[in-house]
């Protein structure tokens, strides 16, 4: 495969933006959870970030960047939005919404730059790994460099 072939949404951004980033790419050719992606590359946990999408009261997006064996505190993720509760998408709903396929989702390049919250344990980790934004492939950066190219701030949300 052509470094070519790797560059997805996300990595062009980070490109335009001229964003310090690196490339991983692993053999998958369905959806397999984070935890058994990081167990099979050797990564830890606390460094491997999944992204969650949420629809709040308002009916608007949220996107949540939070540890790949943690799970999503809904209240404390609607309070750092500002609204009164937000839920899960439904997995049928994420390519829709966000343009990506389940296990390919990123923060970076979704058909909307929705309001963007990193769990703040990130900011421990000199650089974290996110979905590159297609199955097998995987982005590493520093956290403070992916908030700022989607606009995102760090909270609680664990």
């Amino acid at each position: 495969m052509s470094k070519k072939e790797l560059k997805t949404n996300a990595c062009r951004i980070l490109d335009k933006e001229k964003i310090n980033y690196q490339l991983n790419t692993y053999d998958c050719k369905q959806f397999i959870d984070g935890c058994h992606i990081a167990d099979a590359l050797g990564q830890s946990y606390e460094q491997s970030f999944k992204t969650l999408v949420c629809q709040g009261k308002s009916k608007n997006y949220f996107v949540f960047a939070i540890p790949v064996d943690k799970e999503l505190d809904l209240k404390k993720s609607a309070k750092a939005v500002g609204e009164k509760s937000v839920e899960l998408i439904a997995v049928k709903d994420i390519n829709k919404v966000t343009g990506y396929i389940r296990g390919g989702c990123t923060p970076l390049g979704m058909k909307k730059l929705y309001t963007t919250v990193i769990e703040k344990s990130a900011l421990g980790q000199e650089k974290i790994i996110i979905s590159g934004g297609r199955l097998g492939l995987q982005i590493i950066i520093a956290p403070q460099d992916l908030a700022k190219v989607t606009d995102a701030t760090f909270d609680e949300l664990i």
